[in-house]
């Protein structure tokens, strides 16, 4: 199994990759890593319920992380892996990329704090219902984030302070040695 440390300023957590189920999304995110892509960047969204809407259909809670890109017009980069087509879910510590569209994706991805349906195919948050693309978990760490993310419970959904990733790089799994 392929894995991924993030570190940030004051814990590091582990992200499992599903590279078997999620290939193109994996590679993908592998291709940013492995260049360092995505050293410097943040953790710049923390989505709760207290900073969406009550009214919302769909409320999530998840912290994004990665680059931010307010263009929403980016061009599709890499094929849509769907949830019916990995059989992955958006659990609680499922690692997914944020997108515009199916495929349209931007060197960010999300973690789910919690079990979240409505970003698997069929579901609610995006009006086209074809979910957004899980590639991992949090294999180790998951606590800070949590942490981290009851910290910001009172905060807006876009931090005015990102907490930076110093790195985010290829760790060799210890079963492997």
């Amino acid at each position: 199994m392929i894995r991924v440390e993030v570190d940030a300023v004051d814990f590091t957590f582990t992200i499992a990759l599903c590279d078997t189920e999620a290939p193109v999304s994996c590679a993908y995110f592998l291709a940013d890593v492995d260049a360092g892509a995505l050293d410097g960047s943040s953790i710049f969204r923390i989505v709760n319920l207290q900073n969406q809407p009550a009214a919302h259909p769909s409320r999530i809670e998840v912290m994004q992380m990665g680059w931010r890109e307010p263009n929403a017009h980016i061009a599709v980069s890499i094929r849509h892996e769907p949830t019916s087509e990995t059989g992955l879910r958006h659990l609680r510590g499922a690692v997914s990329l944020a997108r515009f569209a199916p495929g349209a994706v931007y060197r960010s991805w999300f973690v789910c704090m919690r079990d979240e349906p409505c970003l698997d195919v069929g579901g609610s948050r995006n009006s086209d219902g074809l979910g957004f693309s899980v590639f991992g978990f949090v294999a180790e760490g998951f606590d800070h984030l949590r942490s981290l993310f009851d910290m910001n419970a009172r905060a807006p959904e876009y931090l005015t302070a990102p907490i930076p990733l110093r790195t985010v790089r290829r760790i060799a799994d210890a079963t492997m040695l």
